[in-house]
């Protein structure tokens, strides 16, 4: 006992101090061999967290539409039935009955596949696979599931430039847009969920009262089976992997519905997460992707094997989507369209925050749900920035990055296409109303592509002056279009930013961070930022939704988490062998006496009430 002492305060105590020479002997020979020992705990601690945490290796095979020299059929006016136009894309063999989609590069109208609509009969056997895995998924640790997410990190990680190129070729999206959009996104969602995701699902302890003190309350989140993602074409990657990593870690199964514009991109990223399921020793039908027409979609939404649902997309669809949840109520996440402002406070500095609006807009050639859609600038600035803004975009160049141009294969694309052309007409009908009211178009047109014709290209665009009685300026465009709109006062320019029918996201701009926070607490949406744009998505601790017709629950964060599991309080008895709940024989029935009853509950409410003053 006297040496191990001896070894615990050694190096705090000068040698031989208080010792005999017998007695530090001891502590020399000790000292190694306890440092030795500590050593060989270590090891063995590192070894079990690597075996048990450490990335999993896998290989999932690359398309051979990803490479930039890939060819293929070239489709004019391509759609999703360009099957029915082209037979010679159709498959070999037909299945009588059924109906096929057409899958293909927006940027280029090169065709990618034909894949075969899931039937209602499909996605019900999809449910079912998906429960039957998660009977036993539910029963992983937070460290197997860790493992999982990590596994898919590194593969992401270390394939980024594929996955961007995937992306790119079935949204027709720009490498830079894939990165920033697709791959650091969902990074961020991956890194959230190692590092927290424990944390906000595992049980906890809750606060009780005076008269319930002799009770413990505690708080669990248990799975809830079997939930539905159904997400929109703008990311292929991120709005895949974002609902399914959230089910999954939440003990969940998932269903995916993909739309089916990208239905050739998201099979195989989910494939991905399949194969880093199956490497980990886990059944990889926990995870289905569904791809089907609307007549088809009634067998997932109504399903009562469902018990959630997650929807990204538009207003109309998701109206359609929470009517059929009340089938068996199943509660609904509903991330609608946007119509995001941007309030530009008076003495901003144009040119240093420009490069941010401009991104804002035309990231994704405007399609994105928290993209700028306005632009609401005092007027004593209007006018600079509209000189800012036009001298920038008119010099925007739109193309593919996984096309060749006479140069060689581009490199220098701002821009890439739209997800078809079927927008197209509306957008510049909307623009040329705008224009008849009074404002200024730069743009506005269909681009005709010189070396890429079949491609579904829209000109960079800037309008203005706008105002709140424009169609332009209610409507979410969900395209690369500049919009804006002039104020006087800042309570005006708050009344632009809170006209319109959506509230997802926003953003103040202005040299006083103290101002722009109290305009920001005015805004009617469920996200905002200052001074910058859209980081309220990357930081994944947050809350994502928005309020009014953008929807209503929130995804990300731990209120997304949770929404995904079931929340149930359990209360025990702190001291069971002492004290439980019992009913006195006042209160006891059948009651003998109303009065003494009523006199007994009024006296403890008086007690219980007096006993918290």
């Amino acid at each position: 006992m006297n040496a191990l002492v001896s070894f615990i305060l050694h190096p705090l105590i000068p040698v031989n101090v208080g010792y005999d020479d017998d007695e530090q002997t001891g502590i020399d020979v000790v000292y190694p061999l306890t440092i030795f020992f500590a050593f060989g705990i270590w090891l063995v601690v590192q070894r079990y967290h690597k075996m048990h945490n450490s990335a999993v290796p896998f290989y999932h095979a690359i398309p051979a539409a990803a490479d930039p020299k890939w060819e293929s059929v070239a489709i004019q006016n391509p759609h999703l039935e360009s099957h029915l136009d082209k037979e010679e894309i159709m498959p070999h063999i037909e299945v009588p009955g059924r109906r096929y989609i057409t899958s293909f590069d927006p940027a280029t109208g090169l065709h990618l596949g034909i894949s075969i609509a899931d039937s209602e009969e499909e996605i019900q056997n999809k449910i079912i696979q998906a429960g039957e895995a998660q009977k036993e998924w539910s029963h992983t640790t937070f460290t197997q599931r860790r493992r999982v997410i990590r596994s898919l990190m590194k593969w992401l990680v270390d394939n980024q430039e594929v996955c961007a190129r995937v992306a790119c070729r079935d949204s027709g999206k720009t490498l830079i847009d894939a990165a920033l959009g697709e791959i650091l996104t969902t990074c961020s969602k991956m890194e959230w969920l190692i590092n927290h995701g424990e944390d906000v699902l595992k049980p906890q302890t809750r606060a009780g009262n005076f008269m319930l003190s002799y009770k413990k309350s505690q708080v669990v989140y248990e799975p809830l089976g079997v939930v539905a993602a159904i997400v929109s074409w703008n990311y292929p990657l991120h709005n895949a992997w974002s609902p399914i990593l959230a089910a999954i870690f939440a003990g969940n199964g998932v269903v995916l519905k993909c739309s089916e514009n990208v239905i050739w991109s998201t099979t195989w990223f989910v494939g991905a997460i399949q194969e880093c399921l199956r490497v980990c020793g886990h059944d990889a039908d926990l995870v289905q992707v569904v791809c089907c027409y609307p007549e088809q979609a009634d067998a997932l939404t109504k399903s009562p094997l469902i018990k959630h649902i997650t929807f990204i997309g538009s207003e109309e669809v998701g109206r359609k989507i929470a009517r059929a949840a009340t089938e068996h109520l199943t509660p609904v996440t509903l991330e609608l369209g946007g119509k995001d402002p941007a309030i530009v406070l008076p003495g901003t500095d144009l040119n240093k925050w420009a490069p941010l609006w401009l991104r804002g807009i035309f990231q994704n050639m405007g399609q994105n749900c928290i993209g700028i859609e306005r632009l609401i600038v005092h007027s004593s600035q209007y006018d600079e920035l509209h000189d800012i803004l036009s001298e920038r975009i008119t010099k925007l160049r739109v193309g593919s990055v996984l096309a060749p141009s006479p140069e060689g294969y581009v490199s220098t694309i701002d821009c890439g296409s739209m997800i078809s052309r079927d927008r197209f007409p509306a957008l510049e009908k909307i623009i040329r109303d705008a224009e008849e009211a009074g404002a200024r178009v730069e743009g506005g047109v269909t681009y005709n592509h010189v070396y890429l014709e079949n491609g579904a290209y829209f000109t960079p665009s800037l309008v203005g002056p706008v105002d709140s009685s424009m169609d332009i300026a209610q409507h979410e465009l969900f395209a690369p279009i500049a919009v804006l709109m002039p104020y006087e006062t800042i309570e005006e320019a708050v009344e632009i930013a809170n006209g319109t029918r959506y509230g997802l996201g926003a953003s103040v701009f202005g040299p006083d961070q103290r101002q722009a926070l109290k305009v920001a607490k005015q805004l009617e949406c469920g996200m905002v930022s200052i001074n910058d744009f859209g980081v309220f998505y990357v930081n994944q601790d947050l809350p994502f939704g928005g309020t009014k017709y953008s929807g209503y629950g929130r995804f990300g964060g731990p209120e997304g988490l949770r929404s995904l599991t079931n929340v149930k309080a359990i209360m025990v008895d702190r001291w069971p062998s002492l004290v439980q709940t019992s009913i006195p024989k006042v209160l006891d029935y059948p009651m003998r006496s109303l009065f003494q009853s009523w006199e007994f509950s009024s006296g403890l409410i008086r007690f219980l009430r007096a006993a918290r003053k």
